[in-house]
């Protein structure tokens, strides 16, 4: 693997982005990479792994991670998620913290600061108010008066990743705390997950959409295998398994007659030939795996 010659001064590192679940860390991400990289929900507790985004400058390159909520688990899996943001921000050399305009600071935020300022002293924590846009200046005005009483960061900084609003300038102030060293990956790759990892993130992120408030935390999806369609270059097979905690689950997925099934391999799809480039054939399947979340073995199987 070779890289190109970089200036004097390059800078290159891992970031990732801490928050309380749904505070805008996915989308975030997605916006400093410039493509999507991780997948997005109104629904909490989408992000499931620690998702690598990589942003190419002229002067640096930036891996952003993006990590799934912290929060008070009720779950085997919910801890393991816990263990994956703690693991994250250990490693990383600067961490932005995440807090949504359009929400008061709350419990949760508090006890995520109390856990990072033990790691402020060793890496710099950024505040960074997201969600902006969705809110009126005086609540941004607010929250980042909140964000300054929780803790000391390194910098403070409102944006929102739908507008665009001082995105490139969070991504400048993640950069200037970059140690100096080469890029670590080759120019124009975004990200490091596995093919198959994304792909089954997208599946999930569709069979997300419409379904009821309970629902999302009981979905997970493996992705079997990816091969070419016999016969034919241009066409990509995907066989992928949709995984519930209850038979009433797997009807709310598949719907009436098949017919959400449908819409979800629909958007899937799309998204799945967007980022790999093809034709893809999506064959779904609905399985029951009971109570996945609180059996160990089930989630090693599942891939947690």
């Amino acid at each position: 693997m070779t890289f190109p010659e970089v200036p004097e001064g390059f800078r290159s590192g891992f970031a990732c982005f801490v928050g309380r679940p749904n505070a805008g860390k996915s989308t975030l991400t997605n916006a400093l990479i410039g493509q999507k990289v991780a997948i997005t929900s109104s629904r909490p507790q989408t992000t499931r792994h620690a998702i690598r985004g990589i942003l190419h400058r002229p002067d640096a390159q930036l891996i952003v991670i993006d990590t799934p909520g912290l929060h008070k688990p009720r779950t085997l899996l919910g801890s393991r998620l816990n263990d994956v943001v703690r693991e994250t921000w250990a490693e990383v050399d600067v961490i932005g913290f995440c807090v949504p305009a359009d929400q008061p600071v709350g419990r949760g935020d508090e006890f995520i600061a109390s856990e990072l300022r033990a790691v402020a002293g060793r890496t710099p924590v950024l505040g960074v108010v997201t969600k902006s846009d969705v809110a009126r200046p005086e609540q941004v005005a607010e929250r980042l008066t909140q964000m300054t009483a929780l803790m000391e960061f390194a910098e403070v900084v409102p944006c929102s990743a739908v507008d665009g609003f001082q995105v490139g300038l969070l991504a400048d102030l993640l950069v200037t705390r970059l140690p100096e060293g080469p890029p670590l990956y080759p120019d124009g790759e975004l990200t490091d997950e596995p093919e198959e990892t994304l792909v089954a993130e997208l599946v999930r992120e569709a069979a997300l959409e419409g379904v009821r408030d309970e629902l999302p935390h009981s979905i997970a999806v493996v992705v079997q295998e990816m091969i070419p369609h016999k016969g034919r270059d241009d066409l990509l097979d995907v066989h992928a398994t949709i995984y519930v905690e209850r038979s009433s689950q797997k009807g709310i997925v598949i719907g009436r007659g098949g017919e959400r099934l449908r819409a979800v391999g629909t958007a899937a799809r799309r998204q799945i030939e967007a980022l790999l480039g093809t034709k893809v054939f999506l064959d779904l399947h609905v399985t029951v795996a009971k109570d996945w979340q609180r059996d160990p073995r089930q989630l090693r199987k599942l891939g947690f």
